[in-house]
């Protein structure tokens, strides 16, 4: 018997992946907020045990995966024996792509970002990352965000950058969540980010034209000693 296949899945199966699921749909709805995952499972080495649980859920005999060649093995038949799911070593064919190392994958860009037609046909990226408090401190606005959000997932600065173009391809673009141990932060296409350096520069810069606007108002209203 493959001791690695074997290895148990949910310890409950239908209480766990329901509780995986709402964890991951209140993470959509509120992107930058993190979500604990408290589903039961045994995990082979090289996935977390936010990121197994949420493969658990989502992948089934119709779902295309690409896996991170970084991966032992051992994953891409944990997750075969449970969830039935089919494999590609093509980006753009994937439904889903679980990502070990971010920093040992730039290529975002070659993932599948739907079509005008069906954008919801598009790749959602599963990215195991180690800290949500470790990275560059980045400010997210969208909606099911109040106001404004700031994250400091411990990701490389090209992610962001990359985010920034693939929310300008709205409806198109890729969904993402991050998973530190066991839990999630979702980041949906609708997600806008910014640096805090840049957010604070942006604000110091519209602060100084609406001070500016304001000093030509009172201007205009103001009497020549000659009048």
């Amino acid at each position: 018997m493959n001791q690695i296949t074997h290895l148990p899945g949910f310890q409950d199966p239908i209480h766990d992946s329901q509780r995986t699921f709402r964890a991951l749909l209140d993470a959509h709805a509120r992107p930058g907020t993190p979500y604990l995952i408290t589903a039961n499972l045994t995990i082979p080495q090289g996935l977390n045990s936010g990121c197994a649980a949420a493969c658990l859920t989502l992948f089934d005999l119709d779902v295309q995966v690409w896996l991170q060649p970084s991966f032992e093995p051992q994953v891409k038949a944990w997750l075969l024996f449970h969830t039935g799911c089919r494999f590609t070593t093509q980006p753009e064919q994937a439904d889903f792509a679980v990502i070990q190392n971010l920093d040992k994958f730039t290529e975002l860009s070659n993932f599948n970002s739907g079509t005008p037609e069906k954008p919801e046909n598009s790749t959602t990226l599963l990215i195991q990352i180690e800290s949500f408090s470790a990275g560059r401190t980045v400010v997210l606005t969208a909606p099911g965000i109040l106001e404004q959000q700031i994250i400091s997932p411990q990701v490389h600065l090209d992610f962001w950058d990359f985010w920034t173009k693939n929310n300008q391809s709205y409806p198109l673009g890729l969904d993402a969540f991050l998973f530190a141990e066991n839990s999630v932060i979702g980041l949906p296409r609708t997600v806008k980010s910014g640096l805090m350096q840049n957010h604070r520069e942006t604000n110091r810069e519209g602060a100084k034209n609406a001070k500016e606007e304001g000093r030509r108002v009172l201007e205009s209203y103001c009497v020549s000693p000659e009048n």
